[in-house]
């Protein structure tokens, strides 16, 4: 690298190539450079970019302007995509959105799992790829976030102290005071609205991250598609029962006929997490119900639910596909959460048995089985890392042919998968929501004898980054 000519603050030339992790994309320098570049770029797209950094074996740098657009780029249609952290890929094709997000299962399966030719098929696309979330958390603060286009004005059409909206990315206290969602559905953005004048007209105040005061504190809703049944919980620092009914009231009166059932969250911690100690039900069940497949699931405020019911079914539908499952079958699901998988797969098999360390999720779980007369469905709070607790604790019950495991983000901890591949299942189905952890989790796997037979990439969020995958693993012999 000449240096001369590659110094801090030069411009450079080129074409990106591929994208990176957060808003970071690559391309390559005619002599070779790479060059990882901030910015919201798409693949195909000429740039000219001003260096960063000079690192020993590639250039860091920030684009200045896009010289020749990528075929794959278009206009996003919102007006906060850039600041607003949520959607990475609106400004790309949804068909190439697919592309891409194949390509980071291949290429983590290649470079960190050592497959060279991994059986990755085309990724499951959405119907519909906007207003598809059936749950959307939204924040409070009294640090509003100032968008680009409001720096130069001299007044400002909205107050600096009040937000209602999106975090920006890595900010923990400033919102931005977001009007209209295109990821949530349209119920969930006539909430919002009604949420934010009720607010206003009550001068209520906004919590303040930094110094810990402040009343409102989050809004989340939720949404069956099943059903069309909204859950409305706001989440305050205290409790005021008179407000909440007002509240509820101004709410049902935005939109009469809407199924709505409305939850008040109080919590008096100093963090941002949208979730309480104490529940209070201001109108309603305090609950909603969600359908997939032919099963009902009973969601409360704090359960855990996949955020795309539709997707979610087309999920479930392609975990059943590669399970494979016979009639005789006992089938063990880790992380089996409040069971929604392990439901799904108990009218295909003799014996469902779902793993968990949350009691909670665990108590849910056996809920939702008495919910649909499941009785085939068992469920345990075990240790997924000590196998032999895990025998200990599941005497009674056959060894699994097929083992389902959908662990979170980091991945399955290595005493947990030694515990999983000890048991020998004929099949293992492994659903991951990060490619890096799938690569590294699945070379483990093939080295104690199992074989990689399909990767099958679901788009379950549209325009962000995320892509989550079923692979299959067969035991040898």
């Amino acid at each position: 690298m000449n240096e001369e000519h590659l110094g801090k603050g030069g411009l450079i030339e080129l074409t990106i190539s591929d994208l990176a992790e957060k808003e970071q994309c690559f391309g390559k320098l005619e002599n070779g450079v790479g060059v990882m570049i901030s910015g919201m770029l798409a693949i195909g797209d000429r740039v000219t970019a001003r260096i960063r950094k000079l690192r020993q074996r590639y250039i860091e740098a920030e684009v200045l302007e896009i010289l020749e657009p990528s075929p794959d780029r278009i206009q996003p249609p919102c007006g906060y995509f850039g600041v607003c952290g949520g959607c990475k890929l609106m400004h790309v094709s949804y068909d190439a959105q697919l592309r891409y997000k194949r390509k980071k299962v291949i290429d983590a399966l290649r470079h960190l799992g050592s497959f060279p030719d991994p059986p990755v098929s085309v990724a499951l696309p959405v119907d519909i790829p906007f207003n598809y979330r059936n749950k959307i958390e939204f924040s409070c603060s009294n640090k509003r976030y100032l968008l680009p286009e409001e720096l130069s004005l001299e007044t400002l059409l909205r107050p600096k102290n009040f937000a209602l909206g999106f975090h920006t990315p890595g900010n923990f206290e400033k919102v931005i005071d977001i009007d209209y969602c295109y990821l949530a559905k349209e119920q969930m953005n006539r909430v919002l609205a009604l949420t934010r004048e009720f607010v206003h007209a009550n001068n209520l105040s906004p919590y303040d991250a930094r110094a810990h005061t402040g009343f409102l504190r989050n809004l989340v809703v939720r949404f069956s598609e099943d059903r069309s049944e909204l859950m409305v919980n706001i989440v305050t620092s205290w409790h005021d029962s008179e407000l909440m009914q007002r509240y509820a009231c101004h709410l049902e009166s935005g939109m009469p006929g809407e199924k709505m059932t409305v939850v008040n969250n109080v919590t008096g911690k100093k963090n941002t997490v949208a979730v309480g100690e104490e529940e209070f039900t201001i109108t309603g069940s305090g609950y909603i119900t969600e359908r997939l497949g032919d099963l009902d699931f009973r969601i409360s405020a704090n359960s855990f639910f996949q955020t795309n019911s539709s997707q979610a079914e087309r999920l479930y539908d392609r975990i059943l596909d590669v399970a494979g499952l016979r009639e005789k079958d006992t089938v063990y699901d880790l992380y089996c959460g409040t069971g929604t998988i392990t439901l799904y797969l108990a009218r295909h098999c003799r014996r469902v048995i779902g793993l968990e360390v949350v009691e909670s999720s665990i108590s849910d779980a056996r809920s939702n089985a008495a919910l649909n007369g499941i009785t085939n469905a068992v469920f345990f709070k075990v240790d997924l890392m000590n196998f032999h607790s895990m025998v200990d604790a599941l005497e009674e019950y056959d060894s699994p042919s097929v083992i389902i495991t959908d662990p979170p983000r980091a991945g399955m901890h290595p005493k947990a998968l030694d515990t999983m591949i000890r048991f020998g299942a004929r099949r293992i189905v492994y659903v991951s929501c990060n490619p890096a952890s799938l690569a590294r989790d699945g070379r483990e796997i093939c080295s104690r004898g199992y074989t990689l037979i399909s990767v099958t990439p679901v788009d379950m969020f549209p325009h962000t980054n995320h892509i989550e995958s079923i692979a299959c693993f067969e035991k040898n012999g």
